[in-house]
């Protein structure tokens, strides 16, 4: 049985055929038999481009590098067997080598307002803001103190009578014990001496730290601070008793209005218990 040519059992015009066209796509057409056994026509167009890119000049001589090991005699470029290619990330490199610094809009329009406006500080009346305020730790309260004179008041007396009540302290009841040199019991006593109502402090604040900003004013003979009963937190309060009256009102009017750990101090003259 003679042998025979695939060549023969092809038809001529059923050869691919390509051509290309004056913008550079490449036609081919070619004729195949599908999984049905009917002849179809596939049509493909291609198109070669050039495509210069400018790459660093480390990048570009490390491409030129020559290859090793199981790759030495190689073709130049990749090998998609042993070689798997990602994307390709472009860098913007700074001439400097460093990074350009992030400009924030909301700090340079708030900058622009405040560009011809005059910066007062609350408490030293300084060119800068009363957070930074080199003397927001001391208050100001030793210039306050030789500067303002002890004043004179006069202690205002408590009625002795209730006005329409017909309550009665339980330490003024009939048979009621009292102390032993007949004189006031301990409240009493702590209620007549001159005390302060210092409001708004910090969860962070002690009693140390409350002695350390009004002791500096005159003796003082009595501090408490509230705490909380299962943290020990401070509850924003405290009590200052002090000696002599002159000096309690000297701590009033320094210390009132003032800041202190970024809170402002509120303090008053407390109310009696009695």
């Amino acid at each position: 049985m003679p042998s025979t040519n695939w060549a023969d059992e092809v038809d001529g015009d059923e050869l691919p055929q390509s051509f290309t066209d004056a913008n550079g796509i490449t036609t081919t057409i070619e004729y195949r038999t599908n999984e049905d056994g009917k002849k179809v026509k596939v049509t493909r167009r291609t198109q070669k481009k050039l495509i210069h890119d400018v790459v660093n000049k480390a990048v570009a001589a490390r491409k030129k590098w020559p290859k090793f090991g199981k790759e030495r005699m190689s073709a130049p470029g990749p090998n998609p067997a042993t070689t798997n290619v990602g994307d390709n990330i472009k860098l913007k490199l700074s001439s400097t080598g460093q990074l350009a610094p992030e400009v924030d809009e909301k700090h340079e329009a708030m900058k622009a307002q405040l560009q011809n406006k005059k910066i007062l500080c609350r408490i030293c009346k300084g060119d800068h803001f009363t957070t930074k305020c080199p003397y927001k730790d001391s208050l100001g309260m030793e210039d306050a103190a030789a500067s303002s004179a002890p004043a004179e008041e006069a202690v205002p007396e408590a009625d002795q009578k209730s006005g329409g009540s017909s309550y009665v302290p339980p330490h003024l009841r009939a048979g009621a014990s009292k102390s032993p040199a007949g004189g006031d019991t301990g409240r009493e006593k702590r209620d007549e001496q001159p005390t302060l109502r210092v409001t708004n402090l910090s969860e962070d604040a002690t009693e140390g730290d409350v002695s350390e900003l009004f002791k500096r004013f005159g003796h003082i003979s009595r501090v408490f601070l509230a705490r909380d009963r299962d943290t020990g937190a401070c509850k924003g309060f405290a009590f200052v008793s002090f000696t002599m009256r002159e000096d309690a009102q000297r701590a009033q009017e320094a210390i009132d209005g003032r800041g202190y750990d970024n809170l402002i101090l509120r303090v008053e003259w407390a109310k009696s218990s009695a």
